[in-house]
């Protein structure tokens, strides 16, 4: 079931604002910054065995210790930073996580030097399956399972599936143009 449809679904006292606000704004539009589209590959990750309210309420304090999910900054992190990281409360405190969160922004860095950026990386390699997706990502990056993957390429514009076509945020995010929306017009 996709989140639009998950929160349609809920009752009006449940259908939190932090949800709301994702939901209304975010989810599913199309992303052209590197550091913001890896912002949310780190979310996703992040998100792995927990909430996505758990991520939500944590989002600024992800971008205070992540520097603003600067790929260049990350990428240069150092065993000092790693500590600091799993020392910080206002984050989730994964060492898997963190040490994925460095290793794809190193890997990000090599993608930029070869295709100009993560974005036309991704670009490069659409239209894919699910499928052939999980398996790019799997072979790319670190901790990219299935779910994340998915969350990742449909919260990002690049998968369809973010709206139903009766939810009204359906027709915001065609009007930026999805990748998805692309592909699915040649």
């Amino acid at each position: 079931m996709s989140y639009c449809l998950a929160i349609e679904g809920m009752q009006p006292e449940s259908r939190k604002e932090l949800h709301k606000n994702y939901h209304d704004n975010y989810y599913g539009f199309p992303i052209h910054d590197d550091n913001e589209l890896f912002g949310r590959l780190i979310l996703e990750i992040n998100q792995a065995g927990l909430s996505w309210e758990t991520v939500l309420k944590k989002e600024e304090s992800f971008r205070k210790a992540y520097d603003n999910f600067d790929i260049q900054k990350i990428a240069a992190y150092t065993e000092e930073d790693r500590e600091r990281l799993l020392s910080d409360p206002g984050i989730i405190r994964n060492k898997l996580k963190v040490n994925a969160a460095i290793e794809n922004a190193q890997t990000i860095i090599e993608l930029q030097k070869e295709f100009g950026s993560f974005e036309k990386w991704l670009e490069h390699h659409h239209p894919k399956t699910l499928q052939e997706w999980m398996k790019l990502f799997k072979k790319t990056f670190k901790f990219t399972g299935g779910e994340i993957v998915n969350e990742f390429l449909m919260s990002t514009g690049y998968l369809q599936g973010a709206h139903h076509e009766s939810c009204p945020v359906h027709s915001k995010v065609l009007a930026q143009k999805p990748l998805w929306k692309k592909a699915e017009e040649k």
